[in-house]
């Protein structure tokens, strides 16, 4: 069964399955857009921006790019987005490519699949590229196999080694559902209240310190998180911080 979802023909009908609901959840969910003011001003002043978002949110994080940042003006011009080089992101890579959006294939290795190659090396090489060339490289700082909402370190390597600045960015959406995957997917709802938050923009230098910037960014994340979800209708208990207990 594992193998006929991951066939071409099927992962291809997948694909169009998955564009047609990310565009339809960014079309027709009532959005709130929380620091747009700061986030854009990074199209104005940077030629890339390195956007981290939950990888449980994966299915909304084109929304913002649909609905907001290709029209905004500046330097930045094309959007990208990392994926896993297993056979499980190949339908998201072609869903993302139906919305005009590049697919970076690759991820850090797998410890117990050592000789096994992720594209890692080569992702970040085509992303630090692709960002000094006026694109938005989406990156799940938790993907691909977690902990969930935990930030490893290649975000902030790909930034560090590009020059550009790193935006933490959140979505969320009610009604949805979750899934009971290492991430909890989400599964958003169409014509549903939902929220849209870009968080404090950090600026990165090659000789600051990773770990401090890691640290940062999770502090940031979460933060836009919790106001993306409370924006969204939930609790204060936010989806985030219950899917941690």
């Amino acid at each position: 069964m594992k193998s006929l979802f991951r066939s071409k023909v099927m992962t291809s009908i997948l694909g169009v399955l998955i564009w047609g609901w990310m565009s339809l959840i960014a079309r027709s969910v009532r959005w709130k857009v929380e620091g747009e003011e700061s986030a854009r001003s990074l199209w104005t002043n940077y030629n890339g921006v390195v956007l981290t978002g939950w990888h449980s949110r994966i299915l909304l994080l084109p929304s913002g790019w649909i609905r907001n940042m290709k029209h905004w003006p500046g330097q930045i011009q094309n959007g990208a987005m990392l994926v896993s080089l297993s056979p499980d992101g190949e339908a998201v890579t072609r869903a993302i490519a139906h919305l005009g959006l590049h697919p970076i294939r690759g991820s850090a290795g797998n410890k117990k699949k050592a000789k096994k190659d992720k594209g890692g090396i080569r992702a970040i090489a085509e992303a630090v590229r692709l960002l000094k060339s006026g694109t938005v490289v989406c990156i799940t700082p938790d993907g691909p196999r977690g902990p969930a909402e935990i930030v490893s370190p290649g975000a902030v390597m790909i930034a560090q080694r590009a020059g550009v600045p790193i935006l933490p960015y959140a979505l969320s959406v009610k009604p949805a559902s979750r899934l009971s995957t290492w991430d909890r997917l989400i599964i958003p709802y169409p014509f549903a209240r939902g929220a849209i938050v870009y968080g404090e923009p950090m600026l990165v230098s090659r000789d600051s310190d990773p770990q401090q910037i890691q640290a940062e960014l999770q502090k940031r994340l979460d933060e836009a998180t919790r106001r993306a979800d409370m924006l969204a209708g939930y609790p204060a208990e936010t989806q985030s911080d219950s899917d941690k207990t």
